[in-house]
């Protein structure tokens, strides 16, 4: 996986990974590694020795002093609370340790605030550092060759915050386990393992949806470009659209795009509030106690979510709070009268630390209400500044944790899946000379040799060329190898009661068949006598489409299905050589100049009549339009959905809710939205039938 920031992520096994980290290193240099992580997989095995629960994810950057990162949190989990946290804050503030709470039943709410004492000093001898501290009336200094971390006034601050502990000799800082409520994630995550039945998955190498996003949150912001060249079941492109950001995700298997495809048009998504939308501002303004913002809002994903924040309370952030002085001092004056008349009535000298936590049963009644009212007023300062505390704090932002909006379900953003790309480039042979990898080739003459074009040929005189319909096909009485230039095979079949013979042409492996090469094919197999041509290949040259005779001999197209490329694994040989016709399309130009595209179907050849019969829309599944053309990429602008069954029922099926039939009607039909002129004189009307199969044609309207 790719970020637009520079990232770079690749999954791998434990066997792998050495090897996989030494070429990283060579490419981006070692100077830009970033981590490797290791993420617990479902299970592992092992044939001899020790079995390996782990994969992994190595990190590596464009250029690191570039790299993007956001951290990630976890809630503390009970082993962190159980290993550091190691005291108890009970009622009205009396500490004790966990074990000795535990021991006298004092501790019983699972709530009660756990606490840690940390070390006051840092290392290094200062002379101003290095004075005693005097904490309830007994004096502390800092160990030989330290000093303390704060000055003698942020000292008593903390001591105004009920911060401080002593610890038999030593002066320590108290710290609560809710101060920082989270902890950052490391290399190694132990939650990565997919739950059999609550995630199952839908591809062999699926990768766990966990893994995937915690690595797009780290690396990549709301709005940004991922890339994933081994697209699989769609798991980043699915992540990567929940999340808010853009994707890019390629295959060569029509089955793993098809997944993706589903699994992407059938998901339905959180809503998550934009930092630059109303609700947004209004929410924000609430987490920050502040006014909201009243600039105008253009729900620009780029701003980014509000998101759910921790406070990262530290010992600076306390001892620098001025506001803690002005709280005390408040509370002071309400405070000392009551203690004052407390030691009156009991007849003591009790200092604030030393009032006792319960009234005596034997005091007076007066004791008792002073004692009740000291404590109230008490525990409300020290609420007043914990408030202080949090609010003044840093804060840190939980990118998993953005705020919803539950009254609105979001579906997939617009998207489309492109076919092969029409370039092409040269490569060097064994003798040192270029050559067209693209170029349409001749089968072996040795017989041992199992190359493409022999595969192929031998996969089509199996499985036929089937139409769209299924009672269709063309089915090869034999199929010869031809020495021709372009054809590369004979074929013979029966239209009807009589033998015609077909030249066949095999496209590239990895490339598209252009208008040119069937130029040349159907040359060439008009001068050897050949009734039709039949092109077979993966892709084709958008204007390939506009060729479809020369004189009388008829030019079929053929796509091969994708996972021809696995053919040795294959185990069906149905759909893999598909004929699916000339789309019928009008294009219609409406009163003000604009232009409008209806769809009256798909003309289709009939191997057993010879001739060309018009379908209805009904063997259409989707139509789409790129209203401006440029000749090199098809952007889906509009997009139609007919086909026999009722694809809005589906669709209330598969988002579970109910949808908006005036909007619907709109995607459901035969005639397209008006719109204007294209600019590069050129659109494209891309059709899918119901088997996945799609043909495109381009229409100059210049």
């Amino acid at each position: 996986m790719l970020t637009e920031s520079g990232s770079v992520f690749v999954q791998i096994g434990d066997e792998n990974v050495h090897r996989v980290r030494a070429v990283m290193d060579e490419i981006f240099g070692e100077n830009n590694f970033c981590a490797q992580i290791a993420f617990q997989k479902t299970g592992g095995f092992s044939p001899s020795l020790i079995s390996s629960v782990y994969d992994y994810v190595i990190w590596f950057s464009k250029d690191i002093t570039k790299t993007k990162y956001r951290k990630i949190f976890k809630t503390k989990d009970k082993y962190i609370l159980d290993s550091g946290y190691k005291w108890v804050e009970l009622n009205r503030g009396l500490r004790k340790t966990i074990a000795a709470a535990t021991k006298d039943g004092s501790i019983h709410d699972k709530d009660q605030s756990r606490f840690q004492t940390s070390i006051l000093v840092s290392a290094g001898a200062s002379e101003k550092g290095s004075h005693p501290y005097i904490y309830n009336k007994k004096k502390f200094f800092p160990a030989q060759g330290t000093h303390w971390k704060t000055s003698q006034r942020g000292l008593g601050v903390l001591q105004k915050a009920n911060r401080l502990q002593a610890v038999k000799n030593t002066l320590t800082y108290v710290r609560y386990s809710n101060d920082f409520s989270v902890t950052e994630f490391n290399n190694v995550w132990n939650d990565t393992v997919r739950s059999t039945y609550a995630s199952k998955k839908i591809y062999v190498v699926q990768t766990s949806e966990k893994v995937i996003e915690r690595c797009i949150l780290m690396a990549t912001d709301p709005g940004d470009l991922v890339l994933d060249p081994t697209c699989g079941s769609g798991t980043t492109a699915y992540v990567a659209e929940q999340w808010g950001r853009r994707w890019i995700t390629i295959d060569t298997s029509r089955v793993a795009l098809a997944l993706a495809r589903s699994r992407l048009m059938g998901a339905r998504y959180p809503y998550y509030l934009l930092a630059d939308s109303p609700e947004g501002q209004r929410k924000e303004a609430e987490l920050m106690r502040s006014v909201p913002k009243s600039h105008p809002t253009h729900a620009n994903i780029k701003h980014g979510f509000v998101y759910e924040r921790v406070p990262h309370i530290t010992l600076k952030s306390i001892a620098n709070n001025a506001e803690i002085d002005v709280i005390w001092e408040d509370f002071q004056a309400r405070l000392e009268p009551l203690r004052a008349k407390l030691n009156k009535t009991c007849g003591q000298h009790w200092e604030e630390w030393e009032i006792p936590r319960e009234a005596d049963a034997d005091w007076p009644e007066a004791a008792c209400k002073a004692h009740e009212a000291w404590w109230e007023q008490r525990i409300a300062r020290q609420k007043e500044i914990d408030a202080s505390i949090a609010a003044k704090a840093d804060t840190e932002y939980l990118y998993d944790k953005p705020y919803e909006d539950r009254s609105k379900v979001r579906v997939s953003g617009p998207f489309t899946v492109e076919s092969l790309s029409p370039h092409r480039m040269l490569a060097v042979g064994t003798d040192d000379q270029f050559f067209d990898p693209g170029k349409p080739t001749a089968p072996s003459r040795d017989p041992s040799v199992r190359d493409f074009v022999t595969m192929i040929l031998t996969t089509l005189g199996e499985a036929g060329v089937q139409q769209g319909d299924k009672r269709e096909r063309i089915t090869f009485t034999s199929l010869d190898v031809w020495p021709g230039k372009m054809l590369c095979a004979e074929g013979r079949f029966m239209e009807g009661e009589t033998e015609r013979r077909a030249g066949i042409l095999i496209g590239p492996e990895f490339g598209t068949v252009t208008k040119p090469d069937l130029t040349a094919a159907a040359r060439e197999a008009g001068d050897a006598g050949f009734d039709v041509l039949i092109s077979c290949a993966f892709a084709y040259e958008a204007n390939a489409s506009e060729f479809n005779n020369l004189g009388r001999l008829k030019v079929l197209r053929a796509r091969m299905n994708p996972d021809l490329h696995m053919q040795t694994d294959l185990k069906s040989s149905g759909n893999l050589f598909v004929v699916f016709g000339e789309p019928d399309i009008g294009i219609e130009r409406t009163e003000d100049g604009e232009i409008r595209v209806r769809i009256h179907g798909v003309d289709v050849f009939k191997p057993s009549t010879g001739e060309v019969v018009s379908g209805g829309p009904e063997d259409i599944a989707l139509w789409m339009i790129d209203t401006d053309y440029n000749e090199e990429s098809f952007f889906v602008r509009h997009a139609y959905f007919l086909g026999a069954n009722d694809p809005y029922k589906a669709l209330k099926t598969t988002l579970k809710a109910e949808i908006d039939e005036e909007a619907w009607t709109s995607l459901n039909s035969e005639v397209s939205r008006p719109f204007p002129k294209p600019e590069t004189g050129r659109i494209a009307v891309k059709v899918i039938n119901q088997f996945g199969d799609e043909v495109m044609k381009v229409f100059d309207i210049s």
